[in-house]
């Protein structure tokens, strides 16, 4: 196991949340940065989008 693993998974996180908020947006611009940004870090830009997993708090 990797020492890497939890500093991953919190940028997954991190990205899924701000796609999630672009997506309920409709920030087309934001989410292609978002999986630029995934790209870069080597993160696979699916991850992104998978549903059901996300909640925004609406406050």
């Amino acid at each position: 196991m990797s020492s890497d693993a939890p500093r991953r998974q919190a940028l997954i996180e991190s990205l899924r949340l701000r796609f999630a908020e672009a997506v309920r947006n409709g920030d087309a611009e934001a989410k292609q940065a978002l999986f630029k940004e995934a790209v870069y870090l080597n993160i696979q830009p699916e991850l992104l989008e998978i549903p059901g997993e996300i909640e925004l708090n609406a406050g």
